[in-house]
């Protein structure tokens, strides 16, 4: 059972290391604006402690990381790791990108959220985000 958000669900979009591929994260930010949400864009080429640094200073909900250079293996993990150490415990990673199905489970049992595959319905995704921050998230 969710609660009833009283703001909107604040999410920041965020480009990790070289990969320099930002479509898919600006198609997803655009369809979470859309869905009522205030999203951040971080822009191309970030270190996870900018992101993390970046979501404590925009108090957000939820991180999602568009990934496609095949670094998602050490991307995700470090970025859970800066997260905890900032004390987020209670905002959500996600992401999406080229990630093969086991690694996908991986990153899942260390603690990252559903990762969205390419195709993956923009709405689904808003929904999954919306629906995580109700059920985890105080305010």
């Amino acid at each position: 059972m969710s609660n009833e958000l009283k703001r909107p669900v604040r999410v920041l979009v965020a480009k990790v290391g070289l990969d320099g591929h930002d479509r898919g994260a600006k198609v997803v930010a655009t369809a979470l604006r859309d869905a009522g949400m205030e999203v951040i864009y971080t822009g191309l080429r970030q270190t996870a402690e900018m992101v993390v640094n970046s979501a404590l200073q925009e108090d957000v909900d939820a991180i999602g990381i568009s990934i496609l250079s095949g670094a998602h293996m050490t991307v995700f993990p470090k970025v859970l790791q800066i997260m905890k150490e900032k004390g987020l415990n209670d905002v959500l990673l996600t992401g999406g990108g080229i990630i093969p199905d086991e690694d996908m489970e991986a990153l899942q049992a260390i603690g990252v959220g559903k990762i969205f595959a390419p195709g993956a319905s923009t709405s689904a995704i808003a929904e999954y985000i919306r629906d995580w921050v109700s059920q985890h998230r105080n305010f």
